[in-house]
């Protein structure tokens, strides 16, 4: 595995523990389909949530955030629906929101995790 690869999972494992220390309870973690790969479901309350992870070591190529773009974003509401269609029994009756974790640092297992609620 890459160098980047490795980094970057070990940022989804900060951020999917960050997202049970805020009482979520996470439905399913790199989920793939033809169109692409959703980093994490997760419920926050009635809330289904896609959520976008993203990890940095630091800022010399830009904030995190500015990696969920619009074009990002509307790839990001298209997998939600790819998800819905294959789990409609666990979307019934949701709320669902798009929202993107960053995790920035040196070390993901120790960095600061930024969140973002409701991307639109």
């Amino acid at each position: 595995m890459a160098r980047k690869d490795e980094i970057g999972r070990a940022g989804e494992d900060r951020a999917a523990e960050y997202l049970r220390e805020q009482g979520w309870t996470l439905v399913a973690r790199n989920w793939r389909c033809a169109s692409g790969e959703i980093d994490v479901i997760a419920e926050d309350g009635r809330d289904l949530v896609i959520v976008e992870v993203k990890t940095r070591r630091g800022e010399r190529f830009g904030h995190p955030f500015e990696a969920v773009d619009t074009r990002k974003r509307m790839r990001l509401w298209r997998l939600a629906m790819a998800w819905i269609a294959v789990h409609p029994d666990q979307a019934q009756g949701r709320r669902l929101r798009i929202d993107a974790v960053a995790v920035l640092g040196p070390d993901p297992r120790t960095a600061t995790i930024e969140h973002l609620r409701d991307l639109r």
